[in-house]
């Protein structure tokens, strides 16, 4: 028997790495193209891109982990069920749920990997992450000069050409603003031709200009004579300016360590406390600077917002029978007292929306670190509830390879992370209870993954179209029959 589980492991084993390689280069293109802008031409060396694709990977694997679990176990029990490996374990007597056995064990040995993975390894690799990434977008790329195009990448100075030669050496009919004095567009080069080059420490930029002319606006006054401009022509001319941020500046991670991303299971409950008390006594602010009438003297006071104590004025503590005070009032003070009455409401209809703005900005932030610390559990649940899906489905299908099981697999990674996301995004909205919106996948998912394992260890046609159809059949032929019946009853 100990030779069947080994057995079973070294086949999962082998397409879990594979898949679990492929799931994270796929991850990774679809991350790279979406930040594609911020990382080309900012001359980085392997070291920082090599750093860069560790901390991403480490931050793909949540998704990367689980469908890499569904894909191995697809194809592993798949290619079981191909080779009528699994018919002969049946007929050895050996039930699914012992063939099952060695992989739910290993599963599950994954699952509590993943989470503390994701408790401790993911926080860490995303305070680096954003910090790298933040110090990549701020870095400026190589001067990058397109014709007929005003490039504004250098510090201090628009420059436009109007042609370049094919290897991109020299430059013609150059235009450039100088803006280094901050005075508009009074300093004005014009050149015939020109080279740029970028010293090799990329500290300074080296302009070679040809045959051109510089005007520059003079403000100044020598007695009654005034000087508006001036004109230089020369044959050959240099700039030479100093480029800021070509090098790459690490940014403190520190500014990152209370993004709920950045946090432990046991730093965001800390977190959820302090903002769950902070809620409260916001709301308790708004409450107490509500404006009241005290129907005696017919003003309108307002709560202090300094007394957070909860404390009911004690105006407020006494009954007044309302009718009574507006049947003993002439009309004068009837009308004064419904405008009072009017003008309070809507002030506190305004105070309101407004109170209820910042209350709500508040609940999101809280509910995002409350789904953070929920998806430490759900990513390690969902190790397992893949393997109990995949396996019956692979011994269902009997298709091995990554043709059935690659389609079949991201079809239901799809249909996973369309449903975990919908959930997140209702749970933050406060549209439902924080643990609805999160574990709505995962609960979904597993009674779905134990009635597939129920139904292959028991061979049963989960996948037999029409015997589904011939039963929807039946059930209305009943509904009908009953009509009859108590049509003819009547």
């Amino acid at each position: 028997m100990k030779r069947l589980q080994l057995y079973i492991i070294k086949s999962f084993i082998g397409p879990f790495f594979v898949t679990l390689i492929i799931s994270l280069f796929v991850l990774l293109m679809q991350f790279l193209w979406v930040y594609l802008d911020d990382l080309v031409g900012k001359g980085l060396n392997l070291n920082i891109i090599a750093e860069f694709v560790v901390y991403t990977l480490a931050m793909l694997m949540t998704n990367a982990l689980p469908l890499a679990i569904l894909l191995a176990s697809i194809m592993t029990f798949g290619d079981l069920g191909e080779n009528n490996e699994l018919l002969a374990m049946k007929a050895a007597g050996i039930s699914l749920y012992r063939i099952v056995a060695p992989v739910v064990v290993l599963s599950i040995c994954l699952s509590v990997g993943a989470f503390f993975f994701s408790n401790m390894v993911i926080p860490e690799a995303y305070r680096k992450l954003a910090s790298l990434m933040r110090s990549i977008q701020v870095l400026k790329p190589d001067i990058v000069v397109k014709e007929g195009v005003f490039s504004n990448e250098i510090d201090g100075f628009s420059i436009k050409v109007g042609k370049k030669s094919r290897n991109g050496d020299m430059l013609y009919d150059i235009l450039i603003y100088d803006h280094r004095e901050g005075k508009g567009n009074g300093n004005v080069t014009v050149a015939d031709s020109g080279t740029m080059k970028i010293t090799k420490d990329k500290k300074y930029m080296v302009l070679n200009l040809f045959s051109g002319q510089r005007y520059n606006e003079v403000n100044e006054n020598h007695g009654k004579r005034t000087y508006p401009s001036r004109t230089d022509k020369f044959k050959k001319q240099t700039l030479y300016t100093e480029l800021q941020d070509m090098e790459l500046g690490r940014r403190d991670e520190g500014m990152y360590k209370n993004a709920y991303k950045a946090l432990n299971n046991k730093q965001l409950v800390v977190y959820e406390d302090s903002i769950s008390k902070e809620v409260d006594k916001l709301r308790e602010q708004y409450a107490l600077s509500i404006n009241y009438i005290d129907p005696v003297n017919y003003g309108i006071s307002r709560i202090s917002r300094n007394d957070t104590s909860g404390i009911i004025p004690q105006k407020l503590k006494h009954y007044y029978d309302i009718n009574s005070l507006v049947a003993n009032m002439n009309h004068p003070n009837k009308l004064e007292a419904v405008q009072r009455a009017l003008n309070s409401a809507r002030s506190n209809m305004r105070s309101i929306q407004v109170s209820e703005e910042g209350i709500m900005l508040s609940v999101r932030i809280l509910n995002r670190f409350e789904i953070e610390w929920h998806k430490k559990y759900t990513f390690a649940l969902a190790c397992l509830i893949f393997l109990l899906i995949g396996a019956p489905l692979g011994a269902i299908i009997r298709k091995g390879g990554l043709g059935m099981p690659l389609v079949v697999s991201v079809l239901l990674f799809i249909f996973y992370w369309i449903m975990s996301t919908t959930g997140e995004k209702i749970a933050r909205d406060s549209a439902s209870g924080v643990w609805h919106g999160v574990w709505f996948s995962s609960l979904f998912f597993l009674p779905a993954g134990i009635y597939l394992t129920y139904k292959a260890a028991n061979d049963s046609i989960v996948f037999n179209f029409a015997a589904y159809a011939g039963f929807f059949r039946k059930l209305i032929f009943w509904k009908k029959k009953k009509v009859i019946d108590e049509n003819i009853e009547g």
